[in-house]
């Protein structure tokens, strides 16, 4: 008998015995603030990384009830073609690349919507939400390939998209008005070259425009602290990114929490004193140290987030 993805995958949580699903349902809204998890860095040294289903087990032995996800993980589950590796800005892409990349708009223009919300249902029936599809159409992406963007994150429970922040103002500004047009947001994220003004001219463009605040790299660039950036922007801010750098100073490393100059816990206790509703994302990126693995590493960052919430 042949089976389809989607159901390999209800086998799969299947195989979870009932009574383990039913204790296991997350919650890391704590405090009145929405912690979550960036799904494809956070994970990514673990053997499964691209497997959806594993993926929410994970989510689920971390005791985090909401997530960023990487849009391969539902388009895999729901059959799409193998997405091509390399290219996306960092170099030409080899013939096979360019072929694969056709083969999954191809899938991408024809994919039902259906299988996209019957993922988000076993996310849910776990405890799990999605707020936000890591998926941003480029510059010079058709008007289907937006709309499949926005619709597809939609149908999976999310309100928003997000990406590198562009520097084509006619790119802001055409991902912001179509994000509008599905009452939704795009989140622009932004590394080393984040300071409290990059994201003004995107947000002065259109409603639709967010900003994706992270504030390991906020400090790791600037050597400042992120919370006048979160004071000034905080209506406008779709999520956070958390993790530990140091400043220019101390040689801008990623560190394990607590080990870095990025103020977390300070950022978490502003955000819950002013009940800022935006999710504050576990992004897992210093080196996992050996005899341990992504998902133990994420759980410690779990706890460092509840102890600074407590």
């Amino acid at each position: 008998m042949d089976y389809t993805r989607r159901d390999l995958g209800k086998l799969a949580l299947a195989a979870i015995p009932a009574t383990q699903l039913l204790a296991a349902k997350p919650n890391s809204n704590l405090g009145g603030v929405q912690i979550g998890i960036i799904t494809g860095y956070s994970y990514r040294a673990m053997p499964d990384s691209n497997d959806g289903v594993a993926i929410l087990k994970h989510l689920v032995d971390n005791g985090l009830s909401a997530c960023e996800l990487a849009p391969a993980l539902a388009e895999t589950w729901a059959g799409a073609p193998v997405a091509p590796a390399g290219g996306g800005g960092r170099g030409p892409m080899t013939p096979e690349q360019t072929a694969a990349a056709a083969a999954l708009k191809k899938w991408r223009l024809s994919a039902s919507i259906d299988k996209f919300k019957a993922f988000r249902k076993m996310y849910n029936d776990a405890g799990v939400s999605i707020y936000e599809v890591r998926i941003l159409p480029e510059a010079n992406m058709s008007d289907e390939e937006y709309e499949y963007a926005l619709t597809m994150a939609a149908a999976l429970g999310a309100n928003q998209i997000g990406g590198e922040l562009p520097t084509d103002p006619a790119h802001t500004k055409r991902l912001g008005d179509f994000a509008a047009k599905h009452k939704m947001l795009v989140a622009y994220h932004a590394h080393l070259q984040a300071t409290i003004t990059a994201w003004d001219a995107a947000l002065a463009q259109s409603k639709g425009n967010a900003v994706q605040l992270d504030i390991g790299h906020y400090v790791a660039g600037t050597g400042l602290s992120p919370i006048p950036v979160i004071e000034k922007l905080h209506d406008r801010i779709a999520n956070l990114h958390l993790k530990d750098r140091k400043t220019p100073a101390h040689g801008q490393a990623n560190m394990p929490w607590g080990m870095g100059d990025t103020p977390i816990a300070e950022v978490l206790q502003l955000m819950k004193k002013n009940k800022y509703r935006f999710a504050a994302g576990i992004e897992l990126e210093y080196d996992v140290p050996p005899g341990s693995d992504a998902v133990t590493e994420v759980g410690k960052c779990v706890e460092y987030c509840r102890k600074a919430l407590a």
